[in-house]
């Protein structure tokens, strides 16, 4: 079952890399952890595995990782 979907607000930036925001909601402890994650292929964007650790989001993604889902605005 998945968990409430959060929302991430980019405050006036273009974009927040993937592996910053794993860290930044406490989703990983660490930017190490973070770069795991995302390279095991644990973390998806819309709907597709995702394997860049440094993906660019943009308002409008979702992030899907350990049945914890954010959209960003």
């Amino acid at each position: 079952m998945m968990g409430k979907t959060e929302s991430f607000e980019l405050e006036g930036h273009e974009f927040i890399e993937l592996n910053k925001l794993l860290k930044f909601l406490g989703w990983v402890e660490t930017g190490g952890e973070a770069k795991i994650r995302i390279a095991e292929g644990e973390v998806m964007v819309n709907g597709a595995t995702e394997l860049r650790i440094r993906c660019k989001l943009h308002a409008g993604d979702k992030v899907n990782y350990n049945e914890q889902e954010v959209v960003i605005s």
